[in-house]
């Protein structure tokens, strides 16, 4: 083999090489877009939004279509940390109607329940549930709407009065009516 055969090997070898890093770091990179494209497709179905804006926010928020069910408990968790804690009915509450929204105790998203019932999530949380409710609004009906409403803010009263009171007064602590009133005005249709 002469030089120049020698030489135009070696450039060859390493023009493939540079060419086989570069494409398997754009091979990464198409995987990962379509993998983000998966995970839009299924949380806007599981959650029936279909805003771009929303679902991006989601995704940054690393909501997926597992996790999407739980955005339906984050009334629920916003009423019970009103007062700063979370009492053993009121996570009982939550958990209840958890189970009402058939989610399965070893659920990703039961986890997810399990995690803000330890610690307050992030304000950042509710603003999501916000615009998850503006985004139905545009896709449901003003009585699906109001069902929802109805359904919603019965499990957050719900939750408010677990913790009791004396003699059933001050069942609901102005904190919590506050976090009701709040509720109410996203939900009203």
């Amino acid at each position: 083999m002469s030089d120049g055969d020698f030489l135009n090997a070696r450039r060859k070898a390493l023009e493939d090489s540079f060419f086989a890093q570069r494409d398997q770091e754009l091979l990464k990179q198409l995987h990962e877009r379509l993998q983000e494209a998966t995970q839009r497709e299924a949380l806007a179905m599981v959650s029936g939004i279909e805003d771009e804006e929303v679902l991006d926010f989601l995704l940054r928020l690393n909501l997926s279509s597992e996790t999407a069910a739980a955005l339906t408990l984050v009334p629920l968790i916003e009423v019970a940390w009103a007062d700063g804690n979370i009492s053993d009915e009121e996570r009982q509450a939550i958990l209840d109607a958890a189970s009402n929204h058939g989610v399965a105790d070893d659920a990703p998203c039961c986890q997810l329940l399990e995690s803000w019932l330890t610690a307050k999530p992030d304000p950042r949380l509710l603003r999501a549930w916000e615009q998850y409710v503006e985004a139905l609004r545009g896709t449901l009906s003003a009585d699906d709407l109001s069902t929802l409403a109805d359904k919603v803010l019965g499990h957050a009263e719900a939750v408010a009065s677990a913790a009791g009171g004396v003699l059933g007064i001050g069942k609901v602590s102005p904190s919590e009516k506050k976090v009701l009133g709040e509720l109410r005005r996203v939900l009203q249709p």
